[in-house]
């Protein structure tokens, strides 16, 4: 099982940019895709981003395609987020998980497992 540790959010301005990370323990770490969430007040989690075990496959939510980018490093078994020019809407919880396939017309986040406590982001405008 592989488990997920989110860290990087905290309190920023809009415009500023972000780098989140997501450390995920256990074997075999390049084997598994991993997807990065949002879950902002009063919604339901949404899918943002995905990356292949390799790296060499993503997919992103179309909204954010072209401002969030996602990819790992697996000799540090670590994905990273970067959001730039953020804004008050990228204010929420951030997680992270990950699952074996990586299927982009798949998002539901029923599919991924080994979720972490989630890292806060706040962007004042």
């Amino acid at each position: 099982q592989v488990q997920a540790i989110e860290s990087g959010g905290g309190l920023m301005q809009a415009g500023e940019s972000l780098r989140l990370s997501c450390i995920l323990s256990g074997r075999a770490f390049s084997r598994y895709t991993v997807g990065w969430f949002r879950q902002a007040p009063g919604k339901e989690r949404e899918f943002l981003a995905a990356i292949s075990g390799s790296g060499e496959a993503t997919d992103y939510m179309g909204s954010v395609r072209g401002r969030f980018t996602i990819s790992r490093d697996n000799a540090k078994n670590t994905v990273y987020l970067e959001i730039a020019k953020l804004t008050p809407e990228d204010t929420g919880t951030y997680y992270c998980a990950s699952r074996v396939s990586f299927n982009s017309r798949d998002r539901r986040t029923s599919t991924f497992r080994g979720w972490g406590q989630g890292t806060q982001v706040t962007v004042s405008s």
